[in-house]
């Protein structure tokens, strides 16, 4: 077992950059070193006071803009690269400024060098983004594994001054995509996902995937500036995980069928594997009326679910498959190899599969069965002795 320090963001309401920083606070991070680093940076004034939404008690962070402008990137990086602070903070905040410019750069079809616009130059963007920075340091988050789960973006429209355009907006997208960061619309109406909340997700996160089990230890809320109908709030939570097992994110198919042949349902197993799906199962069961029938089980990864949804209702007739989300499921590292078993002065290859966790310690030795049987056939033994003899080999060998 390996424990390793996580940090989980679970932005069910979205992410801004006042949520980060309160968020980070409410964790732990210094709210005056936080302050400090913001005033510093940028033309603003700093609030930090615990507020309430929805009944969650959370950190809220208000920033006042005393002069209100526009800088062009080069100008933003160059003030950034000149403050007196930490090294390491200000390289972190020169990334996500990246991140964010290339973003608007895309967008707005103009070299990154030339951006110039208000929304980029705002001195409270400045301030978000060297506070988060800043409280991320101040916590020591840089060796943690950094996990998100899906940002819930809103819904509707938001207004720009040349125009609306539906959420998320359209740099927030363009971080999403080119991090891999998953997402979903809603909860409630409106912008919930900012540019900033997007490109600090995008840098803080640097795990892809469902985090692994958990042991929660804290748990931290910053508060966004708005009222909705959902807590209106950025969920953090640090604790531990056991990260000597993959974590793995599955679906499950299911259906009943109470009119379906044992041969067409062997059958069945068979498509389900040659298409791609992990397992496949038919478990007896009594179903209404107490009619005997089957429940058939397919463990597939998500990808494959729709293809393999319209193959189960091909071959047994159903009219509709469950699909159920597994958040995650952990397994073992696999990797066949070969064995060669000597009997009776003759020599048979036996294929080995062999299960490690991540740090390479031995799991389980499990031999091919028809390598097996067919090697048992030729020498003229038992199987079950084929299958003794290729595990202790492979345990000799690989071990």
């Amino acid at each position: 077992m390996r424990i390793m320090k996580a940090i989980l963001f679970d932005p069910f309401s979205g992410a801004s950059g006042d949520m980060t920083i309160g968020c980070l606070i409410d964790l732990g991070a210094d709210a005056g070193k936080v302050k400090k680093a913001m005033e510093l940076a940028a033309d603003v004034d700093v609030g930090i006071f615990k507020t309430s939404k929805k009944g969650i008690s959370a950190q809220s962070v208000n920033v006042t803009v005393r002069k209100e402008g526009s800088l062009a990137f080069p100008e933003i990086i160059e003030r950034i690269s000149s403050l007196s602070l930490n090294s390491e903070i200000v390289s972190d905040a020169l990334s996500v400024f990246n991140i964010l410019g290339k973003a608007e750069a895309k967008v707005h079809g103009t070299a990154l060098e030339k951006l110039h616009f208000h929304e980029l130059g705002q001195e409270d963007a400045i301030a978000d983004i060297i506070g988060a920075c800043t409280a991320f340091h101040d916590l020591g988050l840089k060796d943690h594994r950094i996990y998100c789960t899906p940002v819930s973006v809103g819904r509707g429209f938001v207004e720009f001054s040349h125009g609306k355009f539906p959420v998320p907006a359209p740099a927030a997208l363009e971080i999403l995509k080119e991090y891999s960061l998953p997402w979903k619309s809603g909860p409630v109406e409106g912008e919930l996902l900012t540019p900033t909340g997007a490109a600090l997700l995008a840098y803080f996160v640097n795990e892809k995937g469902e985090c692994a089990q958990m042991k929660a230890e804290r748990v931290g809320y910053g508060a966004g500036s708005r009222d909705s109908a959902v807590p209106n709030v950025l969920r953090i939570i640090s604790g531990e995980i056991d990260d000597a097992l993959i974590s793995d994110r599955i679906e499950v198919l299911e259906t009943n069928v109470d009119d379906v042949t044992g041969q067409v349902l062997g059958n069945l197993i068979e498509v389900m594997l040659k298409e791609g799906a992990l397992d496949a199962a038919v478990i007896p069961a009594t179903m209404k009326k107490g009619r005997s029938g089957h429940l058939i089980q397919v463990i597939t990864k998500i990808q494959d679910s729709g293809r393999l949804v319209r193959k189960i209702i091909e071959e047994t007739g159903s009219l509709g498959v469950r699909i159920i989300p597994i958040k995650h499921r952990l397994i073992a590292q696999r990797e066949i190899l070969d064995v060669k078993l000597t009997i009776n002065s003759r020599e048979f290859p036996v294929c080995i599969k062999i299960a490690r966790d991540l740090n390479g310690v031995l799991l389980n030795i499990s031999p091919e069965f028809e390598d097996c049987k067919k090697t048992a056939l030729s020498a003229g033994i038992p199987v079950r002795d084929v299958i003794r003899l290729a595990e202790e080999e492979a345990r000799k060998s690989f071990s």
